[in-house]
C-alpha cells in the first residue's frame, strides 16, 4: 500500500543488508532484543539509540553499521514482533469447525488476555501502525503486504472454501478488508491497556465490550459474508371443489 513517500528513487539503507557472519548474527539479535524493550517502554519518538547502545555497552556506530539508522532499527524490531504473533487459523480444533467469523470472534475476545500474556509484541505493532513516521509506516505497509504474517490469505480462502464469504468480491478486497477493519478494531481494544487517550475510546465493561465485538462482527458479515440461502416457499395447493 504505497504512501506518499513512494517516489523515493533508492530504498533505505535498512533495504539493503548484506549477509552477515554468525558473530554479527548474535550481536544484531543482541541490538534488536534490547532495541525491542526500549522501544516499548520509551515509544518510537523518544526512544534514544544512544541509549540502547550504553545499556549493551556498545558504540553508538555500532548500530547504525548494523541498521543504518533509527529507521532501520525499529524496522527490524517490528518485524521480529508481528512475526510472534499467531496467524488467524492458529485457533483450536472446535473454534475452526465453527467457521470463519467464529475465527475472528475468537481472536477478538483474546485480544487483552494476549496483552496480558506479553504486551511487548502488541504495544511495538501500535507503534508501528500509529506512531512512525510516512516513510517508515510505507515500508511496513509493504512488508505487511509482501509477508502476510498473520496470514490472512490463507484466512480468507478458509472463509471462501466454506461458503461464508461472497464470491462476487475479489479476495484481494476481502483481504484488505480484513486487515484494515480488523486491525483497527483490535488496535481500539488495545489501547486501554497499552496507550489510553490514542482512540477516543477509553476503558470499558467487560459487557460493553463484548456487545461492541458482536456489533462489530455483524457488520462485517454483512459487508463480506455470502447471503443466505434463500428459504424455499411452500407450493400453493389450489382447493378443488369435489
Amino acid at each position: 500500500m504505497p504512501g506518499i513517500a513512494s517516489n523515493r528513487v533508492a530504498p533505505p539503507l535498512y533495504q539493503r543488508q548484506p549477509k552477515l557472519r554468525p558473530r554479527s548474527e548474535a550481536k544484531r539479535a543482541r541490538i534488536v532484543e534490547a532495541a525491542t524493550q526500549h522501544f516499548a517502554e520509551h515509544g518510537y519518538h523518544d526512544a534514544r539509540v544512544g541509549d540502547i547502545a550504553a545499556g549493551l555497552g556498545i558504540a553508538k556506530g555500532s548500530i547504525f553499521q548494523h541498521f543504518g539508522s533509527k529507521d532501520g532499527l525499529f524496522f527490524e524490531v517490528y518485524k521480529r514482533a508481528v512475526r510472534s504473533f499467531s496467524k488467524y487459523l492458529d485457533v483450536p480444533s472446535e473454534v475452526r469447525e465453527a467457521g470463519f467469523f467464529e475465527v475472528l470472534r475468537y481472536w477478538l475476545a483474546r485480544t487483552e488476555h494476549l496483552v496480558h500474556e506479553d504486551w511487548i509484541p502488541y504495544r511495538i505493532s501500535l507503534l508501528g501502525n500509529y506512531g512512525t513516521d510516512l516513510v517508515l509506516k510505507r515500508e511496513i505497509n509493504r512488508f505487511l503486504i509482501t509477508e502476510d504474517p498473520y496470514g490472512t490469505v490463507a484466512f480468507v480462502r478458509f472463509g471462501l472454501e466454506r461458503g461464508e464469504l461472497r464470491d462476487d468480491l475479489d479476495i484481494e478486497m476481502i483481504v484488505s478488508i480484513i486487515d484494515w477493519m480488523v486491525e483497527r478494531f483490535q488496535d481500539a481494544l488495545l489501547t486501554a491497556e497499552l496507550d489510553p487517550g490514542l482512540f477516543r475510546r477509553q476503558g470499558e465493561l467487560a459487557e460493553k465490550k463484548e456487545a461492541r465485538i458482536q456489533q462489530f462482527l455483524s457488520m462485517l458479515q454483512r459487508a463480506i459474508g455470502a447471503p443466505p440461502a434463500p428459504i424455499p416457499r411452500p407450493k400453493n395447493r389450489a382447493n378443488h371443489r369435489r
